[in-house]
């Protein structure tokens, strides 16, 4: 879905859907109440108050690229958000599509066993008899089904908690403070333009990151490009390009899941040529091309850059040692 205009950061929503909202909340916080199963080994979850992108994959793909330097052996749950699987399964990048397990699963297998499904206790199950020694959670804070040894909450920074009001009134799961408060710690990725901090608890520990495109990705760019993302927000991507020096010619969004049709293709290269410019897109979105119309697609893949790196790795230590 493309957000409504009123919840963004500072905007009032239609006094009509503030009963709705209160309701919303109420049966999340009921549901986030009931109790989960308690895995043998540690859970991690990277989660967010509100619906849509906020860093969560980069984030759990950062957590697990650290813990494999440890020598552990995670393994990664997502929902499969945008895939058509219902039951728990392991996704396959050389077997599934972004159609079949979502865009998040193919990017998250390319680097550790990730298992998709509803069922966070099925799947974490399913990992677990296939070796996993420590689960990822890509999403899921809301999610009861699992005891989680470590919840962290991952904020955009430019996009912070929107106007601070919950679906429909507002772009929030439930209030940013009670999701915090379920938190060890906030993670706010990019500087703080909303001022975010602002509405979560003084004790809430926060870690600062930025978003760091990929130096070879960069270098193998041509001058001109058209960008188009389908992200949660695409605009984060438009600037990620500027910021690095890569400013493009056009820049075209499109819906957070966005399956491009072979329509949309031939549109974006046809507006292309008209440039004399190249596409290049994220990687998010180019796992949802057909491996055929990828060869003329460049991708600027990205990673986190800590400003204080031995914040993250305390925490994870506390959840490798915590019972």
């Amino acid at each position: 879905m493309t957000p409504p205009s009123f919840w963004n950061h500072g905007h009032t929503p239609p006094w009509l859907l503030r009963p709705v909202a209160w309701l919303f909340a109420e049966i999340t916080a009921r549901r986030v109440a009931k109790p989960g199963w308690s895995a043998p080994i540690p859970v991690i979850c990277c989660g967010n108050a509100g619906a849509g992108g906020a860093g969560k994959t980069p984030l759990a793909l950062d957590l697990a690229t650290r813990l494999i330097t440890r020598g552990h052996h995670p393994a990664f749950l997502t929902r499969g958000h945008g895939g058509t699987a219902k039951i728990p399964l392991r996704a396959d990048p050389a077997l599934h599509t972004a159609t079949e397990v979502g865009d998040e699963a193919l990017l998250l297998a390319a680097l550790a066993p990730t298992f998709v499904g509803a069922n966070r206790a099925a799947s974490a199950a399913l990992a677990i008899g296939q070796g996993a020694d420590i689960l990822v959670m890509d999403d899921g804070l809301q999610n009861p089904g699992l005891t989680k040894t470590l919840s962290l909450l991952v904020i955009d920074g430019g996009a912070g908690f929107g106007n601070g009001h919950v679906i429909p009134a507002g772009p929030n799961r439930e209030p940013p403070a009670i999701a915090a408060a379920r938190c060890r710690a906030a993670i706010l990725i990019g500087p703080d333009a909303t001022h975010a901090a602002s509405a979560l608890p003084p004790t809430t520990a926060i870690l600062t990151a930025d978003i760091v495109p990929s130096t070879p990705d960069l270098e193998a760019l041509p001058p001109r490009l058209l960008a188009f993302a389908g992200i949660g927000r695409p605009t984060k991507f438009f600037e990620t390009l500027r910021t690095h020096g890569h400013p493009p010619l056009a820049e075209i969004a499109f819906p957070d899941h966005h399956r491009y049709s072979q329509t949309d293709l031939a549109t974006l290269r046809t507006r292309a040529a008209a440039l004399n410019a190249s596409l290049v897109t994220t990687a998010k979105d180019l796992v949802r091309l057909p491996p055929a119309d990828r060869a003329d697609i460049h991708v600027l893949r990205i990673t986190l850059a800590w400003a204080n790196p031995a914040g993250i790795d305390a925490l994870l230590d506390e959840a490798l040692t915590r019972p």
